[in-house]
Parts: C-alpha cells; sequence; structure tokens
C-alpha cells in the first residue's frame, strides 16, 4: 500500500489526469469562442484554424506534464531547459522538411489558401481538401481516391471553391429544326431548371457551333466545381425529355452500308 502512495506513482497519474482535463477543457474553449457570431471565419478555415490551435495547446499541455513528471524523478528540468537550445540548433537540423511542412501548413491557414471542405487541384490532382495535420495535406477525388501530399512539395494550387464555376453543357439539333423555338423551348427551361436544382445562375447561350450533323446550342450554368458533374448529368436529361416532349430532333451518327450484288 505504501508503495502505491508513492508520489512517483500517484503525481504521475495526477499529471495524467489534469492534462487530458485541461485539454479537453482547452478545446471546448477554442471552439466556443470560434463559434461567435462576431467572428466571421468560413467554416472551413475556421475548421483549420481550430485544429491549428488544438494541436499546439495539446502539445503545450503535454510538455509541460512531463517537465511536472520528470521533476518528480528528481531530474533537474532547468538544466534540461537550458540545454533545449543547443539540442533544439541539432534537431532543427535533422528536421528541416518535418519544419518546412509545419511551416507552409501554418501559412496555408493563415493566409487561406484554402481549407477544410474546398475543392482544390494540388500539383496536378483535385479533390476535397479534408481533416489533416500541419505537416500534410490530405486530398480525397471525387472517386474516393485519397493523395497525401507533404506540405513542402506544394508547388501549384487551383482553389475551385473561392467562386462559382461555370459549367458549359451542349446540345445539338437536327438542322431542320427551328432555330427560334429550340432557343425559346431552352430559355424556358432554364427558368425551370434554375429553381429545380436551386441554381444562382442558368441561361442559353444561343448557337455555339454549325458541326457536320447538327446546329449546336450552349448553356452556361453557375454552379460549385464538386456539384458541377451531377448537375451536368442532370440537365441533359431534362434537355433530352424536352426535347422529345416538343419534337425536336437530336441528330446521331448513322451508317449506310451498300451491299454489291
Amino acid at each position: 500500500m505504501k508503495y502505491i502512495l508513492k508520489k512517483e506513482i500517484i503525481i504521475p497519474i495526477i499529471v495524467l489526469v489534469v492534462c487530458l482535463l485541461l485539454s479537453i477543457i482547452s478545446k471546448k474553449i477554442i471552439y466556443k469562442i470560434f463559434n461567435f457570431k462576431k467572428i466571421k471565419i468560413k467554416d472551413g478555415k475556421k475548421k483549420s484554424i481550430l485544429n491549428l490551435i488544438s494541436n499546439i495547446i495539446v502539445f503545450l499541455i503535454t510538455l509541460i506534464g512531463i517537465l511536472i513528471v520528470l521533476e518528480v524523478y528528481g531530474v533537474d528540468t532547468k538544466s534540461l531547459i537550458a540545454s533545449l537550445g543547443v539540442v533544439g540548433i541539432v534537431i532543427g537540423l535533422a528536421l528541416q522538411d518535418l519544419l518546412k511542412d509545419f511551416i507552409v501548413g501554418v501559412s496555408i491557414i493563415f493566409e487561406g489558401q484554402f481549407s477544410i471542405g474546398d475543392f482544390v487541384s494540388i500539383n496536378g490532382f483535385k479533390g476535397e481538401v479534408i481533416p489533416s495535420n500541419l505537416r500534410t495535406t490530405k486530398l480525397k477525388s471525387l472517386t474516393g481516391e485519397i493523395k497525401i501530399i507533404y506540405n513542402r512539395n506544394i508547388t501549384e494550387i487551383i482553389n475551385y471553391s473561392l467562386s462559382l464555376n461555370t459549367l458549359l453543357v451542349d446540345v445539338g439539333v437536327a438542322y431542320e429544326s427551328d432555330i427560334e423555338k429550340v432557343n425559346e423551348i431552352l430559355d424556358e427551361l432554364c427558368v425551370t431548371l434554375k429553381d429545380k436544382y436551386n441554381l444562382k445562375n442558368i441561361s442559353c447561350l444561343g448557337v455555339q457551333e454549325l458541326s457536320d450533323s447538327s446546329i449546336v446550342f450552349r448553356l452556361g450554368v453557375s454552379v460549385n466545381y464538386q456539384d458541377s458533374f451531377d448537375i451536368d448529368r442532370k440537365i441533359k436529361k431534362d434537355i433530352v425529355l424536352s426535347f422529345k416532349k416538343n419534337n425536336i430532333t437530336i441528330p446521331y451518327n448513322q451508317v449506310v452500308v451498300h451491299s454489291g450484288k
């Protein structure tokens, strides 16, 4: 019983419990602060900043806890802290890449280059930014692949979420079609589709091309990049149904085979 009650056993346990409680409480306080309506920060950037601050606070609490436990076991922490300066230089040289990752990660967050939830292209790979750490950035593509990129290797960023993208939808009709009627049908359809899919803007831009077998009309749609593929499919389906209803012919390639006698 005396062995169990020794300070070398009791104090580390107490320190561990206190550190855990402080970490939980500090996270709740940070989240509460950033949920104030007065602080106008985009949700994705808010999550990134929260992750950064939470990680720093947990690291500091853990470091203080370790120093307290070392003091209990008789380690001269003052001398240890003093020697950290020299050790820090050595570690810094050994961990240059890690430090670069950290610095770039902090820069990305506070410069607002991209945030969690944004759809971006980094070094040619397109995907949604998912929760990462300060060393790496993780992107999840539309087909489910996850790309992990070290922050120091990020050289090219295209952020598709900073503004709405323009989706271009082309549809061909036969040369025999009444062009004015087709334009009118597409204009009416755009009004319907805007409400149906809650679009910011959609309009018929008119004749885009005179191809070999059809007159091509173009629609312009303002939409979030990650939604563009789904919206594109839905709009094309509605166009086909509308054309069938109004007896508008969508041409298709035909092959005529002549057989010699």
